[in-house]
């Protein structure tokens, strides 16, 4: 079936089935929600991003519903001390008190987006993506992890960028101006830890790369391409050269190794990713990577006046539907739903949420933006 078929044949259906009035399920075997592999933060994290283009492109009501869903779950995540939980099992019982530096950053991200697309959505949503933003604040600066800071980042710049963002509608009477008020969400104490949070990862690269090998770390591995768009996101904002010299360097670093002569995508495999100076691993190829570096690259063609980078983009949309390593299609007709990758031997044939959702980014985001 022709790629175009295929893209008319999205529908949202799947990622509704596969959320409750909890949030949206983790893993599935199949088609059917694993309830014994219950839910988890990063999960709803993302569907939130997907459910706000969703609820953009279509104004449905069941759209609507799903946001409102996915922010309930993170605002019951985030603990008295501002980080996420990210596990919970099928109960509502979190399984930590903390989750990891990626669940901290992605949603970030996610809330960040949320705030950035908020035109037709509710007031009371937003306000409380506001509030969920401002009480991580300050554990952001103390990220270790490059992803979880690239995650971070993208979020801070998307709500930054965004006019009347950073404006609180308080549930008590106050006066306008006063420390309270100022306090919450401090713009210059954002744009601080935004520069400081490029530069980090921009001194991460230059010391890392080198014959040959410009990139962040010693590995390519999961989510590469976070890291130049952070570092495309902050230079648009702090405006600083260097940010925008690393970010395109191991963008097309990442480019050479991931798009092939043949003329498709092909992320670098989780089975065994790739060393310097070793060979990627051929698999499995998952859905997530072809959404991220699709999002990174549409960054790159605004941020770099390069519409090249579009052309790019429409091959991971491709990647979906069966312009890949096997010459098959990641969506299921009967229902809508992603395989969840690409082994040796074929189709990963379970559809888990991680799936679905990037499936819904990333043709959200090529056939309505």
């Amino acid at each position: 079936m022709e790629v175009q078929n295929l893209a008319k044949k999205f529908n949202p259906d799947y990622l509704y089935r596969i959320t409750d009035d909890t949030g949206i399920f983790q893993h599935t075997k199949f088609g059917v929600p694993d309830r014994e592999k219950g839910y988890t933060t990063d999960d709803n994290a993302r569907a939130l991003i997907a459910a706000v283009l969703l609820y953009e492109n279509t104004r449905e009501p069941a759209a609507l519903g799903l946001i409102n869903t996915y922010i309930a779950f993170i605002h019951h995540a985030q603990n008295r001390q501002g980080n996420f939980r990210n596990f919970m099992d099928y109960s509502r019982s979190f399984m930590e008190d903390s989750g990891s530096e990626d669940c901290q950053g992605r949603t970030v991200w996610a809330l960040g987006f949320a705030l950035s697309r908020s035109a037709g959505l509710p007031d009371n949503l937003m306000n409380t993506c506001r509030y969920l933003i401002n009480q991580a604040l300050p554990h952001l600066g103390r990220l270790e992890s490059p992803r979880a800071s690239a995650y971070a980042l993208i979020g801070l710049t998307s709500l930054i960028e965004t006019s009347g963002a950073l404006t609180y509608a308080f549930p008590y009477p106050h006066t306008p101006g006063t420390e309270e008020e100022l306090a919450f969400l401090p713009r210059e104490f954002i744009m601080n830890l935004i520069e400081d949070m490029g530069v980090k990862l921009q001194l991460l690269y230059v010391n890392r790369r080198g014959e040959g090998w410009n990139w962040f770390e010693d590995s390519l591995t999961y989510g590469n391409s976070m890291l130049p768009w952070a570092l495309l996101k902050a230079y648009s904002l702090s405006g600083n050269l260097s940010l925008k010299e690393a970010a395109q360097e191991s963008l097309e670093f990442l480019v050479s190794m991931t798009f092939t002569e043949a003329g498709y995508y092909k992320p670098i495999g989780s089975h065994g990713w790739m060393l310097r100076g070793g060979t990627a691993a051929l698999y499995d190829e998952q859905p997530i990577e072809a959404c991220e570096m699709l999002l990174a690259c549409k960054e790159a063609a605004i941020v770099l006046h390069d519409s090249s980078y579009l052309k790019l983009a429409s091959i991971c949309y491709n990647w979906y539907t069966g312009s890949n390593s096997l010459n098959l299609s990641l969506i299921d007709p009967q229902t809508g739903a992603c395989y969840d990758g690409i082994h040796s031997t074929g189709l990963n044939l379970n559809q888990g949420s991680e799936s679905i959702i990037s499936l819904s980014i990333a043709h959200l985001v090529m056939h309505h933006e």
